[in-house]
């Protein structure tokens, strides 16, 4: 995800200096003192290489046989680098769907809301729309997928190797568990559950889990001989017992020595153990409504057959633990990790608290084998808290902060949680969730402050959120999308970031103009596009100047352009200056209101046409629309009168032509007095000559003479 702007002053939100945090980041390169020299150079993305260097070595040294220097990256930002910044483009994007219809859902309930006069807004449908905008936006960070199964499935593969899930999966699920998901509050326990089954693996980077210890000891099963001898093994079973992993236990169990061929006559009595504890943990009753495929449990749907059913299952354990087998068995390694096992699913605290390795995992401990029916958030922190004073730990993981902020209820530290561990986009999704049906929540996020500028905590997210997206060339195209659903300041910080686009790329002047058509901003759509034609205008481009101010209906500035180009070839109407900007006057059209217009421009042009056509041989038609065209012009008020002697001169060769006067009487006699009234208007000193030869006058003159005679003889 692209990061904030560094300069303040082209921010959408202003960021105080003191909310800058300078960050250290360690350099870890091995190398002894004394170190020389280091070398810093941007690598690819937002990471540096770091180039260290030794002191060269003297003659009388001694080679130590270390290595002169070592290059090293390090990442920058505040993430942990899982996701890199074109997945982080990819979830901006996929997650704009989803909000964008939340949004409208719930724009269409409040309105129907007031219309019935009910006291809640929302009815029971709602929650069936945040669970669907909370799956849209799961299905975007989901990027764990297994290996390709193989044909053969290998016995002491007890871990089956996965891309590795993301921290901001696992928490947007874990939002989802508490916040989203209502149908499952009666087994909110196994959702637990089930989490901590998909993300164990993440807490393994920062301290030892049963997921690490199980891919240990998996690295170390095939040298094994005898599985049962190693310590490890119960170790690690009674370990992924406690956590309710039991596919995985049970399949360890029948790892056991006493399960192969030749070792069954001797060591029954062991095996029938082995083989009970395995037939009771895939009897452990469970309080959910179903289990997928392949796991392990019965599932029961209401209180009081779970009740029973765990009842009955406890009983089994405690009579299988005073059994007199136990005496029959002459394995210690064996009885001992049974008896250790049957203790863990009997629910003895010293146990659990001894098979587990971080306090989430004893939390789930409790909640499968001491606490089965615990119900509510406030018992179910003060587990937390009981069990965090059992397992201490040193090192944080963000998630947990983020379950202890859940468990406690506390609106405030989750959003604070969400912020500080996966950035903006994390708490703009995920208010959606915190407020699905709280009340205390909603007002909380969505009353306004007088600090914040009489704006809610929600709409200072979003705007914070948008600005991210702005500081992108990728990714502002999104931002009006969250600009607009803030009522306070998202408008003007919409033309804001509008304003700030650049002009210069017709795409993005596209862009822009189909976000603004999408607002129903119109004027700003047209000021961009005023701006536009005249950065293209200005830059040499002058057609596209002028499509764009045509776009903007700037009658002011294509006037001005009209009389510009009006000007230009009133002082030189040869052919190559006109060519120069016949594109122009054509797309300017005839509409421009300046004096004179450009209409006179149009019917030189086709003018222009005709008297080619006749110099190419086209001689009867042509000639006869040439005159046709020429007549129109000079009887036309919108010509200007400095063009008069031009167009005759143009003409000379229709004025002469062999086979027959073209023009009557009455026609050359009207082009005889434009020339008579051309010739005082060249007395006055405001008068314009065209570019023309001296004798152009006389020629004209005379051309007209020799027509009018021919004309008064032939009529």
């Amino acid at each position: 995800m692209p990061g904030l702007t560094t300069d303040s002053s082209n921010a959408l939100v202003p960021l105080s200096s003191g909310a800058h945090v300078r960050v250290v980041y360690p350099v870890r390169h091995g190398l002894k003192p004394p170190i020389s020299r280091i070398s810093i150079s941007w690598s690819r993305g937002n990471s540096l290489r770091v180039s260290v260097f030794r002191e060269p070595p003297t003659e009388s040294d001694d080679s130590d046989g270390e290595a002169g220097g070592k290059v090293v990256q390090v990442k920058l930002g505040v993430g942990d680098g899982e996701v890199d910044d074109a997945q982080w483009r990819r979830i901006a994007y996929g997650s704009v769907s989803p909000f964008a219809l939340l949004q409208s859902r719930r724009n269409s309930v409040l309105a129907l809301s007031k219309m019935s006069m009910s006291s809640s807004p929302y009815h029971s449908d709602w929650w069936e729309y945040v669970m669907e905008y909370s799956k849209g936006i799961s299905s975007l960070l989901d990027n764990a997928r297994p290996l390709p199964d193989v044909v053969i499935d290998d016995p002491k593969t007890v871990v089956k190797k996965v891309e590795e899930p993301t921290c901001l999966k696992a928490a947007w699920e874990l939002l989802e568990i508490f916040y989203a998901d209502k149908e499952s509050q009666a087994w909110l326990p196994e959702r637990i559950f089930d989490w901590l089954a998909d993300y164990d693996i993440l807490f393994s980077g920062t301290q030892i889990t049963v997921h690490s210890k199980l891919v240990e000891f998996q690295k170390d099963i095939v040298s094994l001989q005898a599985i049962e001898d190693d310590p490890k093994y119960w170790e690690v079973i009674s370990s992924a017992l406690a956590v309710g992993w039991l596919e995985i236990v049970v399949k360890l169990l029948r790892l056991h020595g006493s399960y192969q061929l030749d070792q069954l006559s001797n060591r029954e009595t062991e095996n029938g153990l082995v083989e009970a504890v395995a037939v009771l943990i895939s009897k452990m009753p469970r309080m959910r409504p179903e289990l997928e495929a392949g796991r392990l449990g019965e599932c029961f749907k209401t209180k009081p057959d779970f009740i029973k059913a765990w009842e009955k299952w406890r009983a089994q354990i405690t009579k299988l633990d005073c059994s007199s087998f136990w005496i029959q068995c002459d394995h210690r390694q064996t009885r001992e990790g049974l008896r250790n096992m049957l203790q863990v699913m009997l629910g003895n605290t010293n146990n659990l608290s001894a098979s587990t390795c971080h306090w989430i995992e004893l939390y789930i401990s409790h909640f499968l084998y001491v606490r089965p029916f615990t119900v509510g958030l406030e018992s179910m922190h003060a587990l937390a808290q009981k069990c965090i004073q059992l397992k201490p730990i040193s090192t944080s993981h963000r998630l947990m902060g983020l379950l202890i902020g859940i468990l406690g209820e506390n609106t405030e530290v989750v959003l604070a949680e969400c912020s500080r561990a996966f950035g903006p986009w994390m708490v703009v999704h995920a208010i959606e969730l915190l407020t699905a049906g709280s009340d205390q929540a909603e007002i909380i996020v969505r009353e306004e402050r007088d600090h914040l500028g009489e704006i809610s905590i929600e709409e200072l997210h979003r705007l914070v959120y948008a600005q991210v997206l702005s500081s992108h060339a990728l990714t502002w195209q999104i931002a009006p999308i969250y600009l607009t659903s803030c009522m306070k300041q998202g408008m003007g910080l919409l033309e804001v970031l509008l304003y700030k686009q650049p002009v210069q790329h017709i795409q993005m002047l596209l862009k822009t103009a189909e976000i603004c058509q999408l607002y129903d901003l119109e004027s700003i759509s047209s000021n961009i596009m005023k701006i536009a034609g005249v950065y293209h205008w200005k830059h040499g481009r002058k057609g596209s100047g002028v499509f764009w101010l045509q776009q903007a209906q700037d009658e002011f500035r294509l006037n001005k352009i009209a009389q510009k180009l009006f000007d230009f070839v009133g002082r030189s109407i040869s052919d190559e200056s006109f060519k120069q900007w016949e594109g122009l006057i054509e797309l300017l059209g005839s509409q421009s209101k300046i004096a004179w217009g450009l209409d006179f421009l149009h019917k030189y042009r086709d003018f222009k046409k005709y008297l080619q056509q006749v110099h190419v041989g086209k001689t009867s038609d042509a000639a006869l629309q040439a005159v046709e065209s020429l007549m129109s012009l000079m009887k036309n008020p919108s010509t200007p009168q400095r063009f008069w002697l031009p167009l005759l001169h143009d003409s000379l060769r229709l004025l002469c032509w062999k086979e027959r006067p073209l023009l009557n009487v009455a026609q050359t006699n009207l082009l005889l007095n434009k020339l008579q009234d051309l010739s005082i208007a060249r007395l006055r000193p405001d008068f314009i000559e065209a570019s023309l030869p001296p004798q152009a006058l006389s020629s004209v003159r005379l051309a007209l003479a020799t027509n009018l005679g021919r004309a008064i003889l032939e009529e």
